[in-house]
């Protein structure tokens, strides 16, 4: 039997080009070898194109591979962009299309988008480049109550995120988020237990499901950022606690999240428990698999290996799920 050359495409342009490498090098090891042929297409931070370290083009793929595995994480990879150029070459690919990518990547249309359907995010407001910090400071102070949660508006990994008590931390915290993205989100701290689940479309085409929920065990007023899900050796991530209602509650509300945006295949979606209830914070439409991933220690409760979840993928990307 023939088997299908797959082109697992890392690296990228943005800030997260070195997780895309480890998401990327875990898919190529896990590809089961007596169905696929595996191909290594490296987008390099300056935008060079590479297949199995010769330089290639975008307009050559389709010579080189039957599909795409999408291992791309933010700028570029994450945002429709990259996804547009696959479907110009038809070349079939993992993950969402272009619209819901790019919808998912700006945190504020994304809230917008889940709060037109009855979900519950977080209150908040955009600043841009070039605004008069003075004017913004006075701005969140008149419409959300401190802390204040900041990151970009764009992007993943909670690359760049801050919380912020004062003027003065919200200051630094705006010009630190404003360093990876034209505008930043300044959001209301929601008080509650940081939850994550990841939904996965059924293999019968109709419908997803939710993946066991894993809670960041994290103190009070402490936020999960980038060095604790990549460089620390332990994570505080564990199984939620919950009760029967909370997690009915909690996968109904990423359910209609998944089918409302119209993502594809997998995706990972955080929330914080409150006493009313879920509160979506983002969705992230190309989950890290990496093997400090949290879509990858959720979905080992239920005894899935990443080779097993790479092959169910394809198979969903194959039948233009």
């Amino acid at each position: 039997m023939q088997k299908l050359r797959v082109g697992v495409m890392r690296g990228g342009l943005g800030s997260e080009y070195h997780v895309s490498l480890r998401t990327g090098g875990n898919v190529l090891s896990a590809l089961p070898s007596d169905k696929y042929e595996p191909h290594d297409i490296l987008i390099t931070n300056a935008g060079e194109w590479h297949i199995d370290g010769r330089p290639t083009s975008p307009a050559k793929l389709a010579q080189h591979v039957d599909i795409v595995f999408n291992a791309l994480h933010g700028e570029f990879g994450e945002d429709g962009k990259v996804q547009k150029v696959l479907e110009l070459f038809n070349i079939p690919y993992t993950g969402s299309t272009a619209m819901p990518s790019a919808i998912g990547m700006n945190k504020d249309l994304a809230k917008k988008y889940f709060s037109s359907v009855g979900i519950k995010v977080p209150r908040g407001l955009v600043v841009s480049r070039g605004e008069e910090v003075s004017e913004v400071v006075a701005r969140v102070g008149s419409e959300i109550k401190a802390p204040y949660v900041v990151k970009p508006l764009s992007g993943g990994s909670s690359v760049g995120i801050s919380l912020a008590h004062t003027d003065r931390e919200l200051v630094y915290a705006i010009e630190r988020a404003l360093a990876y993205s034209e505008k930043a989100m300044i959001e209301e701290y929601v008080s509650g237990r940081e939850v994550t689940i990841g939904v996965v479309d059924s293999s019968s085409g109709v419908g997803s499901y939710a993946t066991p929920p894993l809670e960041i065990l994290l103190p009070i007023g402490k936020l999960f950022e980038y060095d604790q899900k990549y460089r620390n050796l332990t994570h505080p991530v564990g199984p939620a606690r919950m009760s029967d209602v909370e997690r009915r509650a909690l996968e109904e509300s990423a359910l209609r999240a998944h089918a409302h945006l119209g993502a594809r295949h997998y995706a990972r979606y955080d929330f914080i428990l409150t006493e009313e209830g879920p509160c979506l914070l983002e969705v992230n439409t190309l989950p890290g698999l990496t093997d400090t991933s949290l879509l990858m220690k959720s979905l080992a409760l239920n005894g899935l290996t990443l080779p097993e979840f790479v092959d169910y993928v394809l198979t969903l990307a194959l039948r233009k799920k």
